[in-house]
């Protein structure tokens, strides 16, 4: 089964959207989403910003494709945004084609975007991007929690997530869909001397005796390896989701709280 690489379009009223991370498949991504297309008669996206989770190439490389945009906001840790514009410059290439607006988002503060959404990051491990080398330890992984700012509806995405701590547990507390790190179904998936814990990703199998004992939020899995059975449609390994109302994301899925 054919899936783009892991990118989400967030939006508090249908017409401002934000995008959580830019994908290398960004480009095909945008044209299968018509609520991401220009209105007709329009070039203008109603794409407004991006918010990263990480410095990851995977999660960074789409920002090229924004690069027409008349102005682009971008949000993320200062660690990820200091990574972005030395190790690997991607911020300062496009700001040559764009007005790019970065904004550094502290952890644990909530920041309001356009169209009545509201974002707040949480700190969730300092695994750097190979190309980072020997930087410091910082903010470099965190999980995104979207709510309306009334609290009423909240979405957390967490692509990146190393360890289930008692903080994480405490940001998904309330929300109505956790989209949680799918990367590997197991912690020896990559083979010997290659545990997913050591790439900074908790496996499904591993995860699963938490989403038990915290009821509540729908579960989706995302970021899937290409090694991970759950990339199949009809892997027999999926039954032990539905048991703590959870299934894997699909290509395209909408979501509306």
């Amino acid at each position: 089964m054919s899936r783009t690489q892991d990118c989400l379009a967030v939006s508090g009223d249908g017409e401002s959207w934000y995008l959580t991370n830019a994908s290398p498949d960004l480009r095909t991504q945008l044209l299968a989403t018509p609520e991401l297309a220009p209105a007709a008669g329009s070039r203008e996206s109603p794409v407004r910003g991006v918010v990263f989770t990480s410095a990851e190439l995977d999660h960074t490389l789409g920002l090229l494709t924004l690069r027409e945009a008349g102005s682009l906001d971008v949000y993320a840790t200062a660690t990820v945004h200091k990574a972005l514009r030395s190790g690997f410059p991607i911020e300062t290439t496009i700001g040559s084609y764009t007005q790019l607006r970065e904004h550094h988002l502290a952890p644990g503060t909530p920041v309001e975007l356009e169209g009545g959404l509201r974002v707040t990051l949480t700190v969730l491990s300092s695994k750097r991007p190979r190309y980072a080398g020997t930087a410091p330890s910082g903010e470099w992984v965190s999980a995104c929690r979207f709510d309306s700012g009334s609290g009423t509806r909240a979405f957390v995405y967490a692509p990146g997530l190393a360890a289930w701590t008692d903080e994480f547990a405490t940001v998904i507390d309330g929300a109505d869909v956790v989209a949680l790190d799918g990367t590997f179904l197991t912690e020896e998936e990559m083979g010997p001397g290659r545990p997913a814990s050591g790439m900074g990703h908790l496996a499904i199998t591993e995860a699963l005796p938490f989403l038990a004992g915290h009821p509540g939020p729908r579960y989706l899995f995302t970021h899937l390896n290409n090694t991970n059975p759950l990339v199949l449609p009809d892997a027999h390994e999926a039954s032990a989701l539905a048991e703590v109302n959870a299934a894997v994301a699909f290509d395209g899925q909408l979501l509306e709280l």
